[in-house]
């Protein structure tokens, strides 16, 4: 069952221009990517040493470590930015001599 709801047109057109400003605001927010990370392609193993430039014995054992990694099928991919994210959240204080 369907229910109406009857507003005034300058209620309506307030929501409706509230609404609009707010869409506005979050699109050109500093924050916005303009390749979400929903539509980021992803890499293969092979591929993101690559762009890490790393070995791929390497990448394994960041992947032990905590690399986010997706499985698909059997096989593993990557999605730049969230191995990006994490590397730069986990970084280790390197300690001197």
């Amino acid at each position: 069952m369907t229910k109406l709801l009857v507003i005034e047109f300058d209620e309506f057109k307030n929501f409706t221009r509230q609404v609009i400003q707010e869409e506005f605001k979050s699109a050109l927010s500093p924050k916005a990517d303009p390749t979400s990370k929903s539509d980021e392609r992803l890499l293969s193993r092979a591929q993101m040493a690559r762009e890490l430039d790393v070995s791929l014995v390497t990448l394994h054992q960041w992947q032990k470590d905590g690399l986010p990694y997706r499985r698909l099928h059997r096989r593993i991919y990557f999605v730049k930015s969230e191995v990006l994210d994490y590397m730069y959240t986990n970084q280790k204080s390197k300690k001197k001599g």
